[in-house]
């Protein structure tokens, strides 16, 4: 079942193609890792595939309605894009977790909070934490935490691991590769050719903003 699709796709920047006549489809339980050269169009096409931009040709669709139609709230809720440098907020690491259920109306779920954590090796602790005495690695988990709290149906990965080392890598790679188990579609940009093909079973080649290849590994 297709849940992105991509028909004709063009986006442009003034003057400029960056991606050109892209078609293509992700299907539910996907776990697509999008490879190629730096300035292919891969962040460009992370960003339009949750409407952080609009095409400026062809159709993208979400589970068969034009993105562009569906309400912006609506769908980060469904479509979570994690960036490679970590934005956080506020003053404290508190300020992020609460966020997602500020938004939504509701309590925090604390049960749900403290298995995320815990799924990236860091406790409750961390939550009277100033965001600014954080590390990249710590940033970068509190960051992803936070987009999980309610599980999208689409996880939107830009280099995500590229700043961190080896071993906050491997945990982060095992939640990924978890939450892709328990059914949800992963788009994962990475330059590392290994990480590209341990857990995706295929592989989106983007090279100078069009589609060379799309390789099914599994």
């Amino acid at each position: 079942m297709s849940l992105l699709e991509f028909n004709h796709v063009f986006f442009k920047n003034g003057d400029k193609t960056i991606l050109r006549d892209l078609s293509v489809s992700i299907d539910a339980g996907d776990f697509v890792s999008i490879v190629g050269p730096s300035g292919s169009g891969k962040s460009t096409f992370l960003k339009l595939c949750c409407h952080l931009i609009s095409p400026t040709g062809g159709t993208l669709t979400f589970h068969g309605q034009a993105i562009e139609t569906i309400e912006a709230t609506t769908l980060r809720k469904k479509i979570a894009y994690c960036f490679q440098t970590p934005y956080l907020f506020g003053e404290r690491v508190l300020d992020n977790i609460a966020f997602p259920y500020v938004i939504r109306n509701t309590s925090v779920d604390h049960a749900r909070v403290e298995a995320l954590f815990s799924s990236f090796q860091m406790t409750t602790e961390y939550l009277q934490k100033d965001i600014k005495n954080l590390s990249g690695g710590e940033k970068q988990r509190i960051a992803l935490i936070r987009s999980l709290l309610f599980t999208p149906e689409i996880l939107l990965l830009d280099e995500v691991t590229s700043a961190l080392d080896v071993t906050n890598t491997a945990i982060v790679e095992q939640v990924i590769a978890s939450l892709h188990d328990k059914g949800m579609t992963v788009l994962w940009i990475t330059h590392n050719p290994e990480q590209s093909r341990r857990h995706a079973n295929k592989v989106l080649t983007i090279d100078n903003g069009e589609i060379r290849t799309l390789e099914a590994i599994r």
